[in-house]
């Protein structure tokens, strides 16, 4: 059997159908855009929910050609709504503007790739100023935007200008459409040079949507709602569609039955457990979606290998700054917030759409909307509180998501010990201190962020984490070796100096803690867990036995002086 290659990084549609990629069908927002007849559809997704190939759709749908595109929609389900729709068809001249490379380290650098795609898409239309439709200023104008050598002000105003230029030459109105709008804010917000970046996208966007008499109407797609007021100041035919309306749900991302077809069509439907618990869970309206990015990812390692096992795609898709900034500005709430998140149970949480990148630090709330927003929470229900504020019970969409909230948890764990002056809790570790060693580690456990779902091997990692300090030390973690040995042990490089061997266990209430200690140090001393480093000659070995309880531990400990 015989199956199509799948698309990976392919974006635009015109290649997606002439290489016959899988492609699955999403030609009936056509439909609904021209039903619909709003002048501005703003359409916020989370990253890698098929933006770019879906304004790529538009493109060849829409836009005049010399060309008869409609063979690349032959087998598609809008060719089956009729002449209604299919009359619009290759009849408009349409601006297509990608801000994606506008993630630079300056506003300098970001204006420069702003205009070169602006200058780009002139290139495109070049041939309308041959003949004498255009007096000489205009072409002069034109000209000097199209080879980026035009002033900043030619540039404020050039999606307007174009616009104006092609409904003058083809005299009909034009059909804008711009993708990953907000990456340049996004990006300036966290380069520290927001406030440039604004003002100029303002000036492009306003001239270009809000007093064009020459638009036929215009999507834009972007992960965030950007607030009027920053970028869309008196913006009246702005239609915005978030993930939380009800209508075009189905258009970004792969519905489950979706998802179960592409299954079937590489022989995989015993994966479909899998790929629901890791790429499902997201509610776009009324509409649960899987995520499209890592759908075909993992499909395509199975291809490969049928025994691939599952990964977080999405989370090398971008930096997760804004989950990080979460965890880094987390207070002693917010923390226990997020690991009941990780353990699988919900937030409540007031939502509101109209934010800036801006807000982003004014409140924890505010935070909390990016992450919902930006697809690394879901909504389980919503409901109008008794103030009319829309609250929303969030919770972690996927395992997938959760596995980046759980590496952001450890990173910064690790960042913030490396940074810490640990010296008194590995001297009394060295040294059989108990109490200093518990007192130490306790206040460790109260600082973290937990995740309780992993039990035992949390902790082994939360302990091991906290020992990265002990540079002088060998730390072997046994458990990670998948031996039958003690959890963690370290060892000075040479017998003359102290072993130390920790075995962990987890209690299941409070009570436990003393009885789970002797439990772990009567399995040191019944598996002889010490000999080996008796036979390397050590003669000081302390024996740990460590049990938690959530944000608390016991410690006890025995001693071998083999002298």
């Amino acid at each position: 059997m015989n199956f199509k290659p799948l698309p990976i990084g392919v974006e635009n549609f015109k290649t997606m159908i002439e290489k016959e990629y899988y492609y699955v069908d999403k030609t009936l927002l056509i439909k609904d855009l021209i039903d619909n007849k709003a002048q501005v559809n703003l359409f916020t997704r989370p990253r890698r929910f098929g933006k770019t190939l879906n304004i790529s759709m538009l493109k060849h749908f829409f836009e005049y050609s010399k060309e008869d595109n409609s063979y690349l929609f032959k087998d598609f389900k809008i060719m089956g709504e009729g002449e209604k729709y299919t009359s619009h068809m290759g009849k408009y001249p349409v601006i297509n503007l990608s801000l994606k490379s506008a993630k630079q380290p300056t506003f300098e650098l970001s204006y420069i790739s702003i205009i070169r795609k602006i200058s780009e898409e002139y290139r495109k239309h070049i041939d309308i100023l041959e003949g004498n439709i255009f007096t000489d200023d205009i072409k002069e104008r034109f000209m000097k935007v199209s080879s980026e050598t035009g002033s900043k002000s030619y540039y404020v105003d050039s999606i307007y200008f174009l616009s104006k230029c092609l409904n003058q030459f083809y005299n009909k109105k034009v059909v804008i459409l711009i993708d990953e709008y907000d990456v340049p804010l996004e990006n300036a917000f966290f380069r520290g040079f927001y406030g440039e970046m604004i003002d100029f996208i303002r000036s492009l966007f306003e001239s270009a949507l809000k007093t064009n008499d020459y638009l036929e109407f215009a999507v834009l797609t972007g992960c965030l709602r950007i607030s009027k007021e920053s970028i869309f100041t008196g913006l009246n035919n702005l239609e915005i569609i978030s993930i939380l309306n009800k209508y075009y749900d189905e258009y970004f991302g792969f519905k489950e039955e979706e998802v179960s077809k592409i299954l079937k069509d590489y022989n995989l439907e015993e994966k479909e457990d899998t790929v629901k618990t890791w790429y499902d869970g997201y509610i776009f309206g009324d509409t649960e979606v899987y995520n499209p990015w890592s759908v075909i990812k993992y499909v395509k390692d199975l291809y490969i290998d049928k025994n691939a096992f599952p990964i977080s795609y999405w989370a090398n898709t971008s930096s997760n700054s804004i989950v990080r900034s979460l965890v880094e500005k987390a207070d002693d709430d917010t923390k226990a917030e997020i690991e009941e998140l990780i353990a699988g149970k919900l937030v409540e949480k007031p939502i509101h759409e109209d934010i800036t990148y801006g807000d982003i630090d004014s409140s924890m709330d505010n935070l909390w909307n990016f992450l919902f927003f930006t697809g690394y929470l879901k909504k389980q229900w919503i409901k109008m509180n008794e103030n009319n504020e829309i609250i929303a019970g969030l919770t972690i969409p996927n395992e997938e998501i959760r596995i980046i909230y759980k590496n952001t948890i450890l990173n910064w764990f690790e960042k913030g010990v490396k940074s810490k002056n640990l010296t008194k809790m590995y001297d009394a570790m060295l040294t059989g201190d108990v109490e200093n060693f518990e007192l130490e580690l306790v206040d460790l456990l109260v600082e973290s962020i937990s995740f309780y779902d992993a039990y035992e091997n949390f902790y082994h990692g939360f302990l091991l984490g906290t020992l990265i300090n002990m540079k002088r030390y060998i730390i072997k973690s046994n458990r990670e070796s998948g031996k039958g040995r003690s959890d963690i042990v370290i060892r000075y490089p040479n017998r003359r100096g102290a072993a130390v061997i920790l075995e962990l266990k987890v209690a299941k209430n409070i009570r436990e803690l003393e009885e789970k200690c002797d439990e772990a140090l009567k399995q040191i001393e019944d598996k002889k867990y010490d000999r080996p480093l008796i036979e390397e000659g050590y003669t000081n070995i302390l024996k740990y036995g460590i049990t938690f309880y959530k944000k608390d531990c016991m410690i006890k400990s025995s001693t071998t002086n083999n002298v």
